[in-house]
């Protein structure tokens, strides 16, 4: 008998698991690769954290250390996104949402034709049936004028579907970045920020409202206002969020007690997603098994949530 999503869940059955149709839709590619294959380009065993941080400092000291020069340069950052197909494939997520950051055009001779060209054979050699969601990041330390100049001509291109911003949360005011997010609505992408991972629920309902947000990676912080949670919930803002990473990064106490709950009750739309395999350790099959075997969702709850992140979402066109 082939087990259904939900009664896998229940027997806690991984393999079925990854066999079922999946998303994720918050995974930054430099360290959401497939853990074997990388550990083999390193030649050692690339392990995932074993004991929570405290800080973004201590994660990216920990990559520094375990990744090294591995994703470094051009040849290093295509690998690593053929190691995050891979870790799709293995997982079930036939739903993908990964990409490049701008600035990583200066690697590719300031040539953005060039780079997506290189991201788009990757994914036809790769991983073909997956459906790819190409995604453009800016990094918040970088200066404004620099990243206008790097985003420009990939918006050119009309290949790349979403936009996301990633870094120190306090690293700028976030008006700052109003004018790159009009021109990429001008071209239709869809919007999203990370924000509410280290920040408040009230930089939560600012981004949302001066870049305009179809979606938010992480969010998590909205859980503590009324007001946000249904501000989201009525405009129809999905929070893309990554209950491990929020755990292992000291953000939530424990997996019992992740606001995801309490977003969820609150009519806020959630998915569930990986954020860096290879630093938490779980695929997305496994975040939604941890989560079940925390009893922050029953199955049936945890297969609509991997439902939903199958489909595109809509907003209402209005703030509430």
């Amino acid at each position: 008998m082939t087990l259904n999503f939900s009664d896998a869940l229940k027997i806690g059955d991984v393999r079925t698991l990854r066999a079922i149709p999946k998303s994720d839709l918050h995974n930054h590619a430099l360290a959401g690769g497939y853990r074997a294959l990388v550990s083999e380009w390193a030649g050692r065993d690339i392990a995932p954290l074993d004991q929570p941080l405290s800080s973004m400092a201590e994660m990216h000291a920990w990559v520094e250390d375990r990744l090294g020069s591995l994703f470094c340069g051009p040849r290093g950052r295509l690998r690593a996104f053929e190691a995050a197909f891979v870790q799709a494939k293995y997982d079930g997520v036939v739903r993908l949402e990964i990409g490049e950051d701008v600035w990583a055009v200066t690697l590719f001779d300031d040539n953005a034709a060039k780079l997506t060209s290189e991201l788009v054979a990757v994914h036809s050699r790769v991983a073909p049936d997956i459906e790819w969601i190409p995604q453009l990041g800016l990094s918040r330390h970088c200066p404004i004028t620099a990243l206008t100049r790097w985003l420009a001509p990939f918006l050119e291109l009309g290949t790349w579907r979403t936009l996301d911003l990633s870094g120190d949360e306090l690293a700028q005011p976030i008006e700052r970045f109003r004018p790159l997010y009009r021109m990429a609505k001008d071209r239709k992408l869809r919007l999203k920020a990370h924000v509410g991972e280290w920040g408040s629920a009230d930089d939560v309902w600012r981004a949302v409202e001066e870049l305009e947000l179809d979606e938010v990676q992480h969010g998590i912080a909205a859980a503590s206002s009324r007001a946000i949670m249904r501000m989201l919930a009525n405009n129809h803002i999905r929070l893309n969020v990554c209950p491990t990473s929020n755990v292992m990064l000291g953000r939530v106490d424990c997996l019992e007690t992740h606001p995801i709950r309490k977003l969820y009750d609150a009519g806020v739309e959630v998915t569930v997603n990986t954020d860096d395999v290879l630093v938490f350790g779980k695929g997305v099959s496994e975040e939604f098994l941890g989560l079940y075997q925390a009893n922050v969702f029953n199955a049936d709850e945890l297969d609509l949530i991997r439902q939903a992140g199958l489909s595109d979402i809509g907003k209402s066109g209005c703030m509430s």
